[in-house]
Parts: structure tokens; sequence; C-alpha cells
């Protein structure tokens, strides 16, 4: 059951590889667009100096790279606990559960970013990930030391 339980970990990987593809893949040419010049570019200057600079849309994807750059920093650790431990179906299916509604996510506000349905997404992904971080507490703090 580990290498299932740490699948969806992998796959969250990969999509914030697409992710940060596919801002640069938008904002590079929004740049060029603009007039911008990366050679000119005041030195240490970051993406957030971006903002208003380039089209909203384009910001989007890199909003959402940096939101895959946050609270699945909680997952991954809670899925190798769980991965080490023992993990069980309903493990990797929430884990599954919480990849995908992460990459519902990101299309939803690279593409769409109505905030109420970003929000729900959010908030259901978060219900998986804390189930997760109960699951990884108890089996820890419940773990029986003479078996490992």
């Amino acid at each position: 059951m580990q290498a299932q339980m740490l699948a969806p970990g992998a796959v969250l990987i990969v999509w914030s590889i697409i992710m940060l593809m596919w801002t640069a893949g938008t904002r590079f040419p929004a740049m060029a667009k603009s007039g911008m010049d990366l050679k000119n570019a005041k030195p240490g200057g970051r993406g957030q100096d971006l903002e208003g600079a380039i089209p909203d849309k384009v910001n989007w994807k890199s909003h959402n790279y940096s939101h895959l750059m946050e609270q699945p920093t909680i997952f991954y650790p809670t899925i190798i606990i769980l991965a080490m431990m023992g993990a069980g179906a309903i493990d990797v299916l929430l884990a599954w559960i919480y990849v995908g509604l992460r990459i519902v996510h990101s299309l939803w506000q690279a593409l769409v970013n109505v905030v109420a349905i970003r929000f729900l997404l959010f908030i259901l992904s978060t219900l998986a990930l804390a189930a997760l971080a109960v699951r990884a507490v108890s089996v820890t703090l419940l773990a029986d030391p003479g078996v490992l």
C-alpha cells in the first residue's frame, strides 16, 4: 500500500510542474506584448511586480502555482507518514480526492477564477487533507512500538 499512498503525491508534483510551465508559457509572451524586457528589469524584481502590468488572466496561473507551493507542503509529509506507517485504502482514497480537487482547483483558478467556486474547491480539498492529517496522527500516536 506504500506505493499507492505515494502515487497521489507524485501526480501532484507533476501537476505543479505543469502549472509552472503554463505560468511561464503565458507570462513571457504577455510581458513581451506589454513591452517589458527581462534584460532591463530592475534587480530583485519578483513575479508579484507583474500585477497590473500584464492581464489578470495571465497572472491567475502564477497565483495558482503559488497556491500549489503552500498547502500541499502539508500534504507531502502527511502521505509519507501514512506510507511509512502502513496506509489503508481510505488513506489512499483521501489522498486521491485531495489531488483531484487540487487539480480541478488549479484549472478553475487558471481559466475561470470565480472565487466562490474556487473557495468551495479549496475547502473540500482542505477537508480531505485534514482527514489525512488526523489519520497520520492516529497511526503514529497509537502505534505499537513492539510491532515496529
